[in-house]
């Protein structure tokens, strides 16, 4: 696996030092200076990667650093970044003649590369990081390298997880999609069953490519074969087990957001709205507390098809 991880590598390490557009240049030096000496890297992703547009989005940015003691000083923070990373927070200023907003995640390097392999069972990070991504900064060669190292991790974290469900061989396509439909089933997510054809689609070449590269070097040409001893039952009650743990793990987070993202709830229906076209008026009694209107929210909005 290792000659494979490093070619996997080489072609993360293409797309991850792409020119990105100047405003998010802007944000990621802002935020930089912000949280100081103790931020590593800086990674960019997401729709406004892959639109290559952030006029009226929101641009998605993780902070890596190298540890939550130099990041936060309250401790309950720590305590929260490490126990259910990552902490998000939101940021805007001006950009030319308009404003620019970004929300950002935070944890360690180190966390990181851990939470992209196969001991982490829920693919929050390696679903998320198997896809395009940039990194706008990184301290110094070597942090760039294990960002690299962990982008590609990714990658074959999420193929190994995925390869175990095909019982018959499927083209780079189909196994890209039912990777990405399988992920988003784990998460509270607004997106139609379309959505994971449409990721595959924007980014065709890049993914045939890491296809190719994975089926040649374990040897599955699109078949379960040589991945691992998993057997198809073994792999779907994994994904199960996904899933229910998913939907735990993504409440806590919208949870524990509400303590850290400025004007969250405005921000998370705004996001509901944009991607499943459910739309919410909130009261300003919802916005100062949004944890205790979050239980009558989230059935509201399941039930009219905000989540599936």
């Amino acid at each position: 696996m290792a000659t494979q991880l490093k070619q996997l590598q080489d072609l993360v390490a293409q797309e991850a030092h792409a020119p990105a557009p100047p405003a998010v240049v802007q944000l990621a030096e802002s935020l930089r200076k912000k949280h100081g000496d103790c931020v590593e890297a800086i990674l960019f992703y997401g729709s406004v990667l892959r639109d290559g547009n952030d006029e009226g989005k929101i641009v998605d940015l993780y902070l890596l650093c190298d540890s939550y003691e130099n990041l936060h000083r309250n401790p309950v923070m720590r305590f929260l970044n490490a126990a259910l990373p990552p902490n998000v927070y939101y940021h805007e200023e001006p950009f030319e003649d308009r404003k620019v907003r970004a929300k950002y995640a935070v944890l360690t390097l180190q966390q990181f590369e851990r939470l992209v392999t196969a001991e982490t069972l829920h693919p929050y990070f390696w679903a998320r990081f198997a896809q395009p991504t940039s990194v706008l900064w990184a301290r110094d060669a070597a942090r760039a390298q294990r960002v690299s190292k962990a982008l590609a991790q990714s990658v074959m974290t999420l193929l190994a997880e995925t390869h175990p469900l095909l019982t018959q061989p499927v083209s780079a396509e189909e196994t890209w999609v039912r990777a990405f439909s399988e992920t988003y089933r784990t998460e509270l997510r607004a997106e139609g069953p379309e959505r994971a054809r449409e990721i595959y689609l924007r980014n065709k070449g890049r993914y045939d490519a890491f296809a190719e590269v994975f089926d040649r070097e374990t040897g599955t040409n699109g078949t379960r074969e040589s991945v691992g001893s998993a057997t198809p039952r073994h792999a779907a009650f994994k994904w199960f087990t996904r899933r229910v743990l998913g939907k735990a793990l993504s409440v806590a987070r919208l949870i524990k957001a509400a303590f850290t993202f400025t004007d969250g709830a405005s921000y998370l229906a705004w996001k509901i709205e944009r991607h499943s076209g459910v739309s919410v008026t909130l009261t300003p009694w919802q916005k100062r507390h949004p944890i205790l209107a979050s239980g009558w929210l989230f059935w509201k909005l399941y039930f009219r098809g905000a989540f599936r």
